[in-house]
Formats: structure tokens, C-alpha cells, sequence
């Protein structure tokens, strides 16, 4: 090969990686507008209606916000261009965990038509995101280098709170004062995930690890405590009449066998085992007083939502094709 055609071989490549380059930051570019649109949102609202806000898993709008109709949430979609990789929303506020091209997370407050009030970067791998029914309260989980919850090596968690009335922030709810079984509990590592808020905006309940176990924690946001329930429970969601947690428990106390979704009546601490038999990896949310949502991966890239009585009755149904992250709006 002579000289010439080794250089004409060379700039070929230089050019055609220019050209990828520029092709994958202006994609970057394009999803760090998606994930914080302000006033193009069509027809996606977080106002209260009779919807289901989900993230969309289809080819050609993955990871967008989408909204269907809760009596026809298989049918027509309206599809909003903000795009997220976990998302909740309750009270008129959105709650949407993104990331950009360089990895870093953000957490994102949206207002009822999607305008972004509020950026805060959080530097992990987003896990879990929810809003107290009010909407005035927003939780997070991110995935952060550390020790795992479930015994790895390479992973922890990091769970904060935001006042969005007072812009307060808890920036991890490792700072709190712990009691296990009722006795003060000092001990560094611990780790939370899957909030879930009451009614006053200020008790909640969450999952906390430590020393290989998994507690059912209940937490006081003003007097930064928390105390721990029981064992074995993870990603608790409490139901709309504030008297139940569906959650999902380690089958035989070991995460590597999978997860199983129940329902806890707090009155009197009976666990009803859910319909869904399958592993469900997934903070469960309630349609109603008498059903709860989930997703369900499905090849790559893909989940559906599904959802099942809350008592143990009946089957399961699938309820969103190609979607994830479920909100009840109306």
C-alpha cells in the first residue's frame, strides 16, 4: 500500500469518527432538552384526572413521559418530549431521575405541565423516585460506590427527601438517628431505599439494611428518626386510605431468589402473599384502595406494567404495554 492511500485511508477514519462523535452529542444534547422541556408537553399534564403517567419502554419514544387512560390504559398514548429514566408523580408534582451523557444523575421537580422548578445533581445511578400524595414532598434513591444493601461489593444507596415548599433537603436519610428494636442503633452502615410518604407529609415509611438484615423502617422527617417495623420487607407503598404497604420480601429471606409482592395491614401487622408470583424488582405503586401496579422487564430494554388485587385474590393483568415507572393522576 503506498503512502497516498494510507493517508487517504486515514483521513477517512479521522472524518467518519468526527462524525460519530458529533452524532452522539448532539443525541446527548437532544435528550438533556427532552428531560427538561418546559412548555412543549402537548398533551401530558400532571393535573388530577383519571390517568396513568408511565415512562415509556417503546421503540421510538423510550424513556419518555407518557400518559393513557385509566380505563383504557392499553389504548392511545399522548407522549410528552421530556424524557427520564425513573419518574413518579401525585399532587400536580413530578418527580423525574435523569441522566446526562456524562452519567451524572439529576433529580428534576416538574410543575403540573412539565416545566422543570428545581435541578439538583445527586451523582449515582437512579433506583427509586416518589412524591407524597400532597405533592409537596419528593424522595430519591440512587445507586452510589460503596457496599451493597444486598451483601455486594460495589454498590450502596444514597436516599434524600426535598421539602419543595421550604426547599429543604435531606441529602442522605443515613444522617437520621436509627432505633432497632427499640434500642438506639449507632452503627454506620446503613442504607435506605423505596420511600413512601403518608398523608401529613412528614411520617414515612422506607427500607433499611444493616448487618445483613432488611427492616420496614417508620420515619419521622421533622425529628430526623427513624425507627425499625419488622424484617423483610422492601419498597413499601402505602395505599391511598393509608391503612396497608404493599412491598416486596426476599423469597426465603435471600434476594438472589427473587422477590415476592405482598401486602402488610398495619393495624394488624397480616401479610396477604399477591397473586403475582413472578419476581417483581420494583417499588409498587396503588391504582385504588384495592389494586397495586408494578412493572415487568421483557427482553431488553422493554417492561410492562402490570397489576393485581391487593388481597391476595384474582390475577394478574397486564395493565401499560411498554411502560414503567407507574403514577396514578386522577
Amino acid at each position: 500500500m503506498n503512502t497516498r492511500i494510507r493517508i487517504l485511508i486515514a483521513i477517512v477514519g479521522v472524518v467518519a469518527l468526527a462524525t460519530v462523535a458529533v452524532v452522539y452529542i448532539g443525541l446527548a444534547a437532544a435528550r438533556n432538552r427532552d428531560a427538561t422541556a418546559v412548555g412543549t408537553a402537548g398533551a401530558v399534564t400532571l393535573t388530577r384526572g383519571p390517568r396513568l403517567l408511565v415512562r415509556s419502554t417503546a421503540d421510538g419514544d423510550r424513556g419518555h413521559l407518557v400518559t393513557v387512560s385509566a380505563t383504557d390504559p392499553g389504548g392511545p398514548r399522548a407522549v410528552s418530549p421530556v424524557s427520564c429514566t425513573r419518574v413518579h408523580a401525585a399532587g400536580g408534582t413530578g418527580l423525574c431521575l435523569r441522566q446526562d451523557s456524562d452519567l451524572t444523575t439529576y433529580l428534576v421537580v416538574l410543575d403540573e405541565q412539565l416545566k422543570q422548578k428545581r435541578e439538583i445533581p445527586l451523582f449515582g445511578l437512579p433506583s427509586r423516585a416518589r412524591v407524597s400524595p400532597s405533592g409537596r414532598m419528593v424522595t430519591w434513591t440512587v445507586f452510589v460506590t460503596g457496599d451493597s444493601y444486598s451483601g455486594g461489593r460495589f454498590f450502596s444507596t444514597r436516599t434524600g427527601i426535598l421539602d419543595t415548599t421550604t426547599g429543604e433537603v435531606t441529602r442522605t436519610l443515613e444522617d437520621y438517628a436509627v432505633t432497632v428494636n427499640g434500642e438506639p442503633y449507632p452503627v454506620a452502615d446503613v442504607n435506605f431505599w423505596g420511600v413512601t410518604f403518608t398523608k401529613d407529609d412528614n411520617r414515612f415509611f422506607a427500607t433499611m439494611s444493616t448487618g445483613g438484615h432488611r427492616y420496614l423502617v417508620d420515619g419521622d422527617f421533622a425529628a430526623r428518626t427513624v425507627r425499625t417495623v419488622r424484617e423483610n420487607v422492601e419498597c413499601p407503598s402505602l395505599s391511598p386510605d393509608g391503612t396497608r404497604l404493599a412491598f416486596k420480601s426476599a423469597v426465603d429471606g435471600d434476594p438472589a431468589k427473587g422477590w415476592r409482592l405482598s401486602v402488610l395491614d398495619l393495624s394488624t401487622a397480616a401479610v396477604a402473599p399477591l397473586a403475582e408470583t413472578r419476581n417483581v424488582d420494583d417499588q409498587a405503586v396503588w391504582i385504588d384502595d384495592r389494586t397495586v401496579a408494578y412493572a415487568i422487564p421483557r427482553g431488553i430494554d422493554h417492561s410492562d406494567v402490570w397489576s393485581v388485587p391487593a388481597d391476595g385474590s384474582g390475577t394478574p393483568r397486564l395493565l401499560v404495554p411498554d411502560g414503567e415507572s407507574p403514577a396514578m393522576l386522577g
